[in-house]
């Protein structure tokens, strides 16, 4: 019985899953999409949150603790600068499986997992405005 035991072993040493981890979430982090089976995509999201919320402390030891896990200093950077204010707003979620089928040679599910959009950010003009053409009715 495996209760209790959290994550998916993938068919891999732990010391090859903790370097294909590194390799997928650097990855995504620079391409913002990555295509891979459904279960790698579903470990990946909790690495890939954390490393943007690592990103959104800001702190040198968050910056730190990044660059250990992140393998390309131009992606950390990416993670601290761009990524960190696209998702001031949002608390926690930077990133959506989309199932897209079965690969062709082995029949494995695939999945695309990419980071979420910025977010449009509705104004109180176009609010006020709504309002007045209501009242105006």
């Amino acid at each position: 019985m495996r209760h209790r035991k959290a994550g998916r072993k993938l068919g891999r040493t732990s010391s090859h899953r903790k370097a294909m981890m590194r390799n997928l979430v650097t990855s995504l982090l620079e391409h913002e999409k990555v295509t891979t089976t459904d279960a790698k995509a579903k470990e990946l999201r909790g690495v890939a949150d954390k490393m943007i919320t690592l990103g959104k402390r800001g702190t040198l030891h968050a910056r730190r603790q990044a660059l250990s896990f992140i393998r390309d200093n131009r992606v950390t950077k990416k993670v601290f600068e761009e990524l960190s204010s696209r998702y001031t707003e949002r608390a926690g979620g930077y990133t959506r499986v989309i199932k897209i089928g079965n690969r062709n040679g082995d029949n494995a599910l695939l999945s695309m997992i990419e980071l979420m959009p910025e977010e449009k950010k509705k104004s109180a003009k176009k609010k006020k405005s709504i309002k007045k053409e209501k009242a105006a009715n």
